[in-house]
């Protein structure tokens, strides 16, 4: 039987999201021996990735753009070739400031080129299993603290943090690179078929201007900055904050790993049931598990409940990640979803920003992270709060909405 080229495209966007994150939350391994080496503050170092987050957010929206009319390869292309490039130019830096802007700067605006176009791209090769597939490109991310930062963990003991962060960028080159020439569009991309697909679905042909001003794109845009700002803080400083519980330094990455295999679980596993229980009830739960989960995270200090804690936060937050690109795909058709998608990823970027810095500040001045989760608790809920509002998904028949 001949493979479905649709299922290599998804291959190709697991591996960049898998590197492009990899890549940006490796900063959580690296930021206690860039601390110590250079005497640079946690929140400074920490706003890094702040501004890898807003830089994220706006290219993304561009990338998205970009890939809407010019295809999801060039996008590709252009994106691993500056994530190498901003790793190695940050691994040189002599100052904070020289660091913040080449870290956060370059590596956020490569970060943007995977997530969006790459999801949009592949909503564009499936009809049916659209869930799973988009489920499995987005775990990539998942898979990122399992592979990139227990990677980046080993180098930084092994060479120093400087040399570590090279490393990253120059494999960054050799992997994503051969990847990007594999993408190509789907055969049903084209305008024509786009419009036959839309008509026979029932999705109403929205412009860019008028999908950015409906309910939809505002409760979904909410949504995913509530989530992720809840999720970002947490997620960045759980090796620290480990630490500081007694737990030793590999140790603490594990727990980081275990959280990000439990994303991975759960992307498939909220991907299969939003597929056959429909998207709204299966993010509205996630959100509210995402919520409790972090919560009890003011209650934890063994290893063995970091270990626990992390397979529930991980499922939850990992889970329902993917599923605002479905969504967006169901709302607004296949024709301006890198546009739409990249402008949804931009408000979570934006949310993202928030807790890496927002932890590195709490951290400095109280020596203790608990006010980060206590907010962190509070976004979360104004998250479930505000996906409770999603209109109804446009009208289609029972068997479009089966998987295959």
């Amino acid at each position: 039987m001949k493979l479905f080229y649709g299922w290599v495209i998804v291959a190709v966007g697991a591996l960049m999201t898998c590197v492009g994150a990899g890549a940006m939350f490796s900063l959580a391994v690296f930021q206690r021996p860039m601390s110590a080496d250079t005497g640079w503050s946690h929140a400074g170092i920490s706003s890094a990735m702040t501004l890898d987050f807003l830089f994220m957010g706006v290219a993304g929206f561009a990338w998205g753009t970009a890939s809407d009319r010019f295809g999801a390869r060039p996008v590709a292309l252009a994106g691993s070739a500056l994530l190498g490039l901003g790793l190695a130019l940050a691994s040189r830096a002599d100052t904070l400031l020289e660091f913040q802007l080449t870290y956060g700067i370059i590596v956020g605006i490569a970060g943007g080129a995977f997530f969006a176009p790459m999801i949009a791209s592949v909503t564009t090769w499936f009809e049916r299993n659209r869930s799973l597939a988009v489920s499995l490109v987005s775990a990539g991310i998942g898979v990122a603290p399992m592979t990139v930062s227990p990677f980046a963990t080993w180098l930084i003991g092994a060479f120093g943090w400087r040399d570590a962060m090279l490393t990253v960028g120059i494999a960054a080159w050799v992997l994503l690179l051969p990847a990007a020439l594999l993408i190509r569009p789907a055969p049903l991309a084209s305008s024509d078929a786009t419009s036959a697909m839309q008509t026979e679905i029932g999705t109403t042909s929205f412009t860019a201007a008028q999908a950015f001003r409906t309910p939809q794109f505002i409760v979904l845009a909410l949504t995913f900055f509530f989530c992720c700002a809840a999720h970002s803080g947490p997620i960045f400083h759980m090796v620290s904050y480990a630490m500081i519980c007694g737990i030793s330094a590999l140790a603490a990455v594990s727990i980081y790993s275990v959280e990000g295999l439990a994303g991975l679980g759960g992307r498939l596993l909220l991907g299969v049931m939003a597929d056959r229980i429909g998207v709204k009830p299966v993010l509205v739960a996630g959100l509210l598990v995402q919520a409790l989960a972090i919560s009890a995270y003011l209650y934890v200090t063994r290893l063995e409940q970091f270990y626990l804690l992390s397979i529930v936060f991980g499922t939850a937050y990992g889970g329902v990640m993917p599923l605002y690109a479905v969504l967006a795909r169901e709302y607004f058709g296949p024709r301006i979803m890198g546009t739409v998608f990249g402008a949804v990823t931009m408000a979570s970027s934006i949310g993202m920003a928030f807790g890496p810095v927002a932890g590195g500040w709490i951290f400095d001045n109280f020596n203790d992270y608990r006010w980060l989760y206590i907010g962190s608790f509070a976004v979360a809920l104004g998250a479930v709060a505000v996906s409770l509002a999603f209109p109804p998904l446009p009208s289609r028949s029972r068997e479009q909405l089966q998987p295959s």
